[in-house]
Parts: C-alpha cells; structure tokens; sequence
C-alpha cells in the first residue's frame, strides 16, 4: 500500500493511537488504508495513563510516538513489532546495561522522520522491526531514508528484522516466523553492538543472510 501515490497508509499498534489515528483518517478527504493486526487483539491500553478517553481526539497522521525514551540505541517498530521491542528493551537493560529508546512509527504515510533523526542523534544506532516479511518490506525503504538523512550520526548501519521469508505458517509456528525480542538482541549483538556474554539463538551473520538470499527464503 505504500508504493501507490495517493494513499495515506496508517497502522497503529496501541488502542489510544488506534482510535485518535481513525479519527483524524475519517476527517481527511484522501483515501487512508488503516491496517490492524490480529496479534494486537486482547492488548490493553500500557502507555496512555487513564486509558483511551471517552471524548474525541485526533492524533495528526504521520507522527511516530517515543513509547520509551532511551540513550544507547534506537528501535522503530511498526504494528504488533512494538510489544517485543519492549520486551527486548526491558532485557537490554536488565542483562546488559543498555537503554533503548523504543518509536513506534503509527503511520507509514505519510512519516516525519525529525523525530527519528533525533533519536539517532542522540543514540548513534537504530534497529527497524515489523511483521512484515523482510524481503520488500516497507522498513527497507524507511532504513535507506535513515541512512541518507542521518549517516553522519550512525555508529553503525541500519539493521532491519522483518518475518522470515516463508508463507505465514499455522499459529503453533508463529514464533519461528515472526519477530520475537531473542532475535532483536541477536540483531543487536551481530550487526550493531555486541553483548557482554550473550549467546545467540539466531544467525544474524552475512554469510547466513546471503545464504537465505541465494535460497529466495
């Protein structure tokens, strides 16, 4: 949806931004694709203190949302994504001592990216995580925009964890196929920074991403 000129795209993860977002969608007069993940259902509100109010409210299309402030690195997240990058934050700084500023992205388009750059400024690294499959995923495009913009406040690349490569498997294997926070600190300890001690679970390495590249999965 965010290849198609014309088309606002908006994909909230938290019930407080689902609603102000639907609104501010129903009042434009441009056509908006307001996506929803069935692995949102049953999540209650965590970051908007009294709930999702009663009253109307709009939250402006295109503005990502600091969910957790942070100074070593930065993780977006888009959809459910947002929920094990939390879990991954709480073990970075539990396990490590490192302190992750977590942005949740709300609307793919549009995206101002200020509030990113920001981020990036302060943190140096940033890790991009969605339910989308990594291969074309919407991230890739929004880590070339990163790098263009803020390359001379990176440590070290972009890294981008998506699902994996394959036809979405039946609920006994979601795991296996959708982000979970282990693999957001295998990407960390890999590609960004490494980890006192830790032990992967997860092959983040070039050599295994080219091998899975050659394999189409």
């Amino acid at each position: 949806m965010t290849h198609i000129p014309g088309l606002k795209v908006v994909f909230p993860a938290t019930p407080y931004d689902a609603k102000g977002l639907m609104n501010a969608a129903l009042q434009g007069t441009d056509p908006v694709v307001y996506f929803e993940s069935q692995r949102l259902y049953g999540i209650g509100e965590q970051f908007h203190q009294g709930g999702v109010p009663e009253g109307y409210y709009e939250i402006p299309l295109g503005e990502p949302d600091i969910k957790r402030e942070g100074e070593d690195i930065t993780i977006l997240t888009i959809g459910a994504t947002l929920y094990k990058a939390m879990e991954a934050a709480d073990l970075l700084r539990e396990k490590y001592g490192l302190s992750a500023e977590i942005i949740d992205a709300r609307s793919l388009v549009p995206f101002n990216y200020d509030l990113v750059l920001k981020s990036l400024k302060k943190t140096g690294r940033i890790l991009l995580v969605s339910d989308a499959c990594q291969r074309g995923s919407y991230l890739n495009d929004m880590a070339q925009h990163i790098t263009e913009l803020g390359f001379d406040d990176l440590d070290a690349p972009p890294v981008v964890v998506g699902s994996r490569n394959w036809i979405t498997p039946a609920f006994e294997l979601e795991d296996y196929f959708f982000p979970q926070a282990s693999w957001i600190l295998d990407a960390i300890h890999v590609r960004i920074i490494p980890l006192k001690n830790h032990q992967t679970t997860h092959n983040f390495t070039s050599g295994e991403k080219l091998r899975r590249s050659r394999l189409g999965v």
